[in-house]
């Protein structure tokens, strides 16, 4: 929620952000977004150089400004993330860059706690097309969103049809393995984590929930392992954010 070439991110997933872009030198009307000249800390600059008033579709790279909203999710401004991206979603002509720009918002969204605004967004993404390269993060998101926003019995349909679109995914087979544990289908949830751990999505939070379903299945020997190597494991990722 992995895609690294994307810039469509599983909000869960936790991957790393560039670091800002810095520098802020811009002469309109012969305007070009161009992210190497935009300082995401400054919070009213995306808005004031895009004002509709001022500049038209054809003067902006919704390419570029996917990337400066990805630079302010690097720096958590959570906030102009969303009206980059929606700008970025108006601003484009091309179906591919708009459904980023809307899978991104809703990440955006999810990240302020907004999950209804989130699954708007993420919904709207699919309409746009829902078979599309983007549409596994699309749901993947979508089903993490529902949940936390108390529509659970919606959510695993969602994580299942994320593996069905791209089975590589191993965010989104920990996702329905997730859901498929919270409905008590323990089997299952199994098959899914070990999927998800096969196809590289291996970390703390994963091993955890195959903890929790090996302990229910009544595997308790093997449950205490995978703990163990869960609690070994966040310890490591604790130490590298301390770096």
């Amino acid at each position: 929620m992995t895609d690294d070439d994307r810039r469509d991110h599983d909000f869960s997933e936790g991957q790393g952000f560039d670091d800002p872009y810095e520098g802020f030198d811009l002469d309109p009307p012969e305007l070009d977004v161009d992210p190497d000249r935009i300082d995401p800390v400054d919070s009213r600059a995306l808005a004031d150089m895009l004002d509709e008033r001022n500049v038209g579709p054809e003067q902006v790279d919704s390419e570029q400004l996917l990337d400066v909203g990805m630079s302010y999710m690097g720096i958590n401004r959570h906030e102009q993330a969303v009206d980059t991206f929606e700008r970025a979603a108006r601003f484009t002509d091309d179906d591919g860059l708009k459904q980023e720009a809307w899978v991104n918002k809703g990440v955006a969204h999810a990240q302020l706690e907004e999950y209804d605004e989130a699954i708007g967004a993420y919904r709207e993404a699919l309409r746009i097309d829902d078979e599309s390269e983007h549409a596994a993060a699309a749901e993947t998101n979508l089903a993490y969103a529902l949940w936390e926003a108390g529509r659970s019995e919606q959510a695993l349909e969602h994580a299942e049809r994320a593996v069905e679109l791209d089975e590589r995914s191993g965010q989104a087979w920990y996702n329905r393995g997730f859901f498929l544990l919270e409905r008590g289908l323990v089997e299952e949830a199994l098959t899914a984590f070990d999927n998800a751990t096969r196809l590289g999505f291996r970390n703390a939070e994963v091993l955890e929930e195959k903890a929790r379903a090996l302990e229910e299945a009544g595997e308790h020997d093997r449950a205490e392992e995978v703990a163990e190597e869960a609690e070994q494991l966040r310890a490591k990722e604790q130490e590298k954010l301390m770096e």
